[in-house]
């Protein structure tokens, strides 16, 4: 019996809730992420749907925006660099000629030494530049679309120079001699893969890793990061201060990296 009259009295609730509001237009965003015409309203539906539902803010409820990831930064993957790598050694050997009866061919050490000189500004050192207007002599060496956009793939061309450079720099000047030139283009010479470093920790190619708004990046043994400002958090002044902290967060990861290579040149010595 009880049970019946404690149903009743539900009913009788939900019908006084649902007779009270008065039609007056103070709108409440309820917690449920629905906008109601006022309070009341908002604890009759409540009431109604037997739901805890609480005043989350006055006025209509915002458009919540998805969170989004941080745009990835355009980067040199190994595997970029080294399919680059493979379509240059590919264009030389195809210019490789046999030695004839009465003619002396030219072979890839004379094939790479012939476009050394050509593009050399005269200081015997390929500096990226020069090495990026050697790659673009080939359609087929540069003709790498990783990304949509056309900007992007030839930034990532510029990026994969700069590794093939790294790969071979002895004296990290960021220019290569003849001989380097000849090390990092020698078929027979296979690329390590480089891993960054970051808390003790390592990271393979391809690793991410993100603070607030921007991500980064680990290619080629070395991290690399967005540069965004995080909307909606702070104003100018607080702006300059994130962007000086995002500046000290990559200088960091490269500290670790640095460190974690220092430490591996030691032990190789050692070995």
């Amino acid at each position: 019996m009880w049970k019946r009259w404690l149903a009743l009295a539900l009913v009788a609730v939900a019908w006084v809730h649902a007779e009270q509001c008065k039609p007056h237009k103070r709108p409440v965003c309820g917690s449920n992420g629905k906008t109601y015409l006022n309070h009341c309203e908002l604890h009759r539906d409540a009431c109604l749907t037997g739901s805890k539902i609480q005043v989350d803010y006055d006025g209509h409820c915002k458009e919540k925006k998805p969170v989004s990831p941080s745009a990835s930064p355009v980067v040199c993957y190994q595997a970029n660099r080294d399919e680059l790598r493979r379509r240059i050694i590919q264009w030389l050997e195809a210019e490789i000629i046999p030695d004839g009866w009465f003619s002396k061919g030219s072979n890839y050490s004379e094939v790479l030494d012939k476009y050394f000189k050509n593009f050399d500004d005269g200081d015997s050192r390929l500096d990226s530049s020069e090495f990026l207007k050697f790659v673009e002599q080939n359609e087929t060496a540069i003709n790498i679309t990783t990304y949509a956009d056309k900007e992007n793939n030839k930034l990532l061309r510029g990026l994969c120079v700069d590794a093939l450079i790294e790969l071979s720099d002895e004296n990290a000047d960021w220019k290569l001699s003849f001989q380097e030139f000849l090390t990092c283009l020698n078929p027979s010479f296979n690329p390590p893969e480089k891993k960054c470093a970051l808390e003790d920790e390592t990271y393979a190619d391809g690793a991410e890793t993100e603070v607030d708004c921007n991500r980064c990046v680990c290619a080629c043994g070395n991290w690399v990061c967005t540069a965004m400002t995080c909307d909606g958090k702070h104003q100018k002044g607080p702006q300059v201060q994130e962007e000086e902290e995002m500046t000290r967060y990559i200088q960091e990861l490269q500290k670790h990296q640095e460190t974690a290579e220092k430490t591996k040149r030691v032990s190789t010595k050692e070995i």
